[in-house]
């Protein structure tokens, strides 16, 4: 298969790449350096760069995250929404807008997002998180709709936030209680490919339990 994966550089992008190369894909790393996804030229440039090379996209994993938070609701700074709203929303929006039509292309397309619990239970420090995350689902969901009815599906993960092995040999008292190891969550993305696209596009699984 042909995987995308943005935001490929920190531990989770190298665990989800790792997963499919390990199972013998082609993976096509994207992190900032490689292309900036908030110039929507830029992004269809690298879709049309796919779809000369391979011609489709069997899924896109979208990693590209960020969070701020304040000690109130009152306290909340409009500049991280301006922050988050680029880090969360808009490059989404690109990257699902260039890929979709390959997407479609393919007889097993899924597009993923990480989500996280704040999306539905913001707490009052997290508003511009949570708000952003929310923003994001809503737009994966359109998404899937516009995908019903083919072999394509967008699927949205749900983590109560992520832990790798850096993090915990940096605190090894540190328990990370509810977090989801990054290579759990490239496990998670691979399986999405057992189930049939009509089953799960559209749907927010929980890995957190």
């Amino acid at each position: 298969m042909i995987i995308l994966i943005t935001g490929s550089a920190g531990p989770t992008g190298e665990a989800v790449s790792g997963y499919f190369r390990a199972q013998g894909h082609t993976v096509i790393g994207v992190d900032k350096q490689d292309v900036d996804l908030l110039d929507r030229a830029a992004v269809q440039d690298l879709a049309a760069r796919v779809e000369r090379e391979h011609g489709r996209v069997d899924g896109v994993v979208h990693l590209v995250g960020g969070w701020r938070g304040s000690d109130s609701f009152a306290q909340t700074s409009l500049d991280d929404w301006d922050l988050l709203h680029d880090l969360l929303i808009r490059t989404l929006q690109h990257v699902s807008l260039a890929f979709e039509p390959l997407l479609r292309r393919s007889d097993t397309g899924r597009f993923v997002i990480v989500s996280a619990k704040a999306a539905q239970a913001p707490d009052a420090g997290g508003a511009v998180y949570g708000a952003a995350k929310a923003a994001a689902e809503a737009w994966t969901l359109a998404l899937a709709d516009a995908l019903r009815g083919t072999s394509g599906a967008a699927i949205i993960l749900v983590v109560k936030a992520l832990v790798n092995d850096a993090m915990r040999a940096a605190d090894p008292d540190a328990r990370f209680p509810g977090f989801t190891d990054v290579n759990e969550l490239a496990a998670a993305i691979g399986g999405l490919y057992d189930c049939p696209a009509a089953e799960i596009n559209g749907t927010r699984l929980d890995l957190t339990s």
